[in-house]
């Protein structure tokens, strides 16, 4: 048996391609191919390869990225068993969310006051053996105090665990629209927690900037860039203005970013971020070092509604991040964006990541995606949209003149309002809410859980001024002394904000169509419905019928009819017997031309209060719109207008969208 394969198969070059294009354009032009990013980034319909193209200095062959688990359950007891299941089902890596981290948290988080909290959490855990995140927020190095007085007390030696603390007051501002301590505080006290790390021989890092504000807020790929490099700018003016020699500056400074369903644009992001770093430490005249890159799969992807789509966004994410590079990876669980995910959405969630190591092997070589046209292009581009945002924000003062005057809040708030009318008129389809719905799926299961607010219980303790580290150590004695986190966590607040800016809020894409699906599942009646009043035989209206059935779904809306009829009074029969009062006449348009009229005036005479056409109406509008014809539904309407609508001639009210 002999596998002869035509010598030609792969001769054919750029000019067949086009040749053939030309041929299935017939007579449209080539642009109509091509694409743009929500950037404003070109996309080619074809690429080259780009041989010239050198692997970029990234996680180094065979290391696999470490796979993080998030931790939040505020049970404390409930939450260490989570942290054994997760270890023991491979994960090596833990971020431990505390509710003060508002970015990380959303209304979630690990309820630790004291030391003793502390030791129920951790028990049974080797620290050294495992890399830790923080989200602690604004109260992060207290946790981190905290963190330290542990391994004091275990006999750990502190310099054999490595710790990413994830401190950013730039993205707390951005957050909660305000700090209740200036900048200039905030800078000092990070002054003393770095030189108190560094005097016990602490392995661990203190800033890090975090673009998860950028991104779940509704920013586009070069933002979330731009936005995290002007924030690491300012962290090294501060550890310049610090006096702490530069040679330690990159071990206190680190990156989070954000991997979505947008496979080339992540993988793209995070290439550029490491050249973009590159550029940042050139012109600052520091010697190049590589910077951590931790990512998170995104929260605004993830949708309410049939959220088992959430598993193959979260893969696709996970994928991207693997092949561009990312150092460590957390995957929030399908069903985060619900509650508190359960056991199983955790273990999904982890061998995600296990199966990519494991059996795909995507850790083996270092920048996979080098030379490839396309990947190589996107990055490319945002290194240089991202620039231009850099220098903006820079000329602008800095990012937190920025953020204090609005710019960057007008831009991404810009940026989102692009993308939500693309959703709404689907252009940009989301599996699972506005495209294929599934109005009967079952619920998923996620725990029940209750959160206690631990701040302002007691009063607080004189911890000192921050110095050269004696604050930070201070703080570590107060918890082995037994104190809690309440004790240390708002003191020197000032009642009043001293910085105050814009509040970015963190919205989930899909919201608004949840929002309608959340009005059908508790209207008193029941979910409303329309009459699919169907024209023609069934190879003239199928394809219709389907479209706009699942458009309806996608607000919640379930449908009746769809059958061929033989008259319209059978037609107008059939509606009268569906108990609905509207109806969306189905059919192509030479069977509209001929019926569609008669067929409206017929259903409105029979009681129909609103009546749709699934289609564009061309030159017959006026005598539609005559006939009975209230609304014409086609693909690129504003589809969300177009259901709240229908929602409100129901007399449903809808939520107004709120962060979640």
């Amino acid at each position: 048996m002999t596998l002869n394969i035509p010598q030609d198969f792969l001769s054919h070059g750029e000019d067949a391609w086009k040749e053939a294009v030309a041929k299935a354009l017939k007579g449209a032009p080539m642009e109509r191919l091509f694409g743009k990013t929500e950037d404003g980034l070109e996309i080619a319909p074809l690429y080259n390869r780009r041989p010239d193209a050198a692997p970029k200095l990234s996680r180094p062959a065979r290391q696999p990225w470490t796979v993080f688990q998030r931790i939040d359950h505020p049970d404390i007891g409930l939450a260490n068993r989570q942290i054994l299941e997760d270890l023991e089902g491979g994960a090596n890596g833990l971020e431990l969310v505390f509710p003060t981290s508002l970015v990380a948290a959303r209304g979630q988080g690990l309820q630790v006051d004291t030391l003793a909290d502390l030791e129920k959490l951790l028990a049974g855990v080797y620290p050294e053996l495992v890399k830790w995140n923080i989200g602690g927020g604004y109260a992060g190095a207290g946790f981190l105090a905290m963190f330290c007085a542990y391994l004091e007390k275990i006999g750990t030696d502190p310099a054999q665990v490595t710790i990413n603390l994830g401190t950013d007051p730039i993205s707390s501002l951005a957050s909660r629209g305000k700090l209740n301590i200036p900048l200039s505080e905030h800078w000092r006290r990070g002054r003393d927690t770095i030189l108190g790390i560094q005097s016990i021989g602490a392995k661990a890092c203190f800033f890090s900037a975090d673009g998860r504000i950028w991104h779940n807020s509704g920013g586009s790929h070069a933002q979330e860039l731009a936005y995290t490099m002007a924030s690491l700018i300012t962290f090294l003016r501060v550890l310049e203005d610090s006096k702490i020699a530069p040679e330690l500056w990159s071990d206190h400074l680190s990156l989070t970013l954000v991997a979505e369903e947008d496979q080339i644009g992540t993988i793209a992001k995070i290439r550029a971020a490491r050249r973009l770093w590159a550029a940042v430490l050139d012109a600052c005249g520091l010697e190049q070092t590589p910077i951590n890159i931790h990512m998170q799969t995104s929260y605004r992807m993830l949708t309410n509604v049939d959220p088992w789509v959430n598993l193959l966004r979260n893969t696709v994410a996970t994928f991207a991040a693997g092949v561009g590079g990312a150092d460590g990876l957390t995957v929030l669980p399908h069903t985060k964006s619900i509650g508190l995910p359960d056991a199983f959405a955790r273990r999904l969630a982890r061998n995600t990541q296990t199966i990519l190591i494991e059996e795909s092997n995507l850790h083996m070589v270092s920048d996979p995606s080098a030379g490839s046209g396309a990947i190589e292009a996107r990055t490319d581009d945002l290194c240089a949209r991202a620039w231009e945002l850099i220098q903006e924000v820079e000329a602008a003062g800095g990012i937190v003149e920025s953020l204090v005057s609005g710019k960057v809040q007008e831009r991404i708030i810009a940026t989102r309002d692009a993308r939500n009318l693309d959703v709404a008129r689907r252009k940009r389809p989301i599996t699972g809410v506005s495209e294929f719905p599934f109005l009967t799926e079952k619920r998923v299961a996620v725990l029940d859980v209750e959160y206690d607010e631990l701040e302002g219980l007691v009063e607080p303790l004189d911890i000192g001024e921050p110095g050269e580290g004696e604050r930070f150590l201070r703080m570590r004695k107060v918890f082995a002394d037994g104190y809690g986190l309440g004790n240390v966590l708002h003191v020197g607040l000032s009642p009043s904000p001293a910085v105050t800016a814009t509040r970015l809020d963190m919205l989930r894409i899909s919201q608004p169509y949840e929002k309608l699906r959340d009005a059908a599942d508790t209207a008193a009646g029941g979910a409303p419905t329309i009459f699919l009043a169907c024209l023609g035989s069934l190879s003239q209206f199928t394809a219709r019928a389907t479209w706009v059935a699942n458009a309806f779904a996608a607000g919640g809306i379930g449908n009746s009819g769809g059958d061929a009829v033989d008259s319209l009074d059978q037609l107008v029969s059939h509606w009268r017997a569906a108990g609905t009062d509207m109806a969306c006449l189905v059919s192509s348009d030479a069977v509209y031309a001929e019926q569609a009229e008669d067929a409206a005036r017929a259903l409105k005479a029979a009681g129909a209060k609103h009546i749709y056409l699934a289609g564009k109406p061309g030159d017959q509008e006026d005598a539609l719109k005559a006939a009975g014809v209230d609304t014409f539904i086609y693909a690129g309407c504003n589809l969300l207008d177009l259901l709240r609508e229908a929602y409100a001639r129901e007399g449903l009210v809808i939520e107004t969208e709120a962060s979640s």
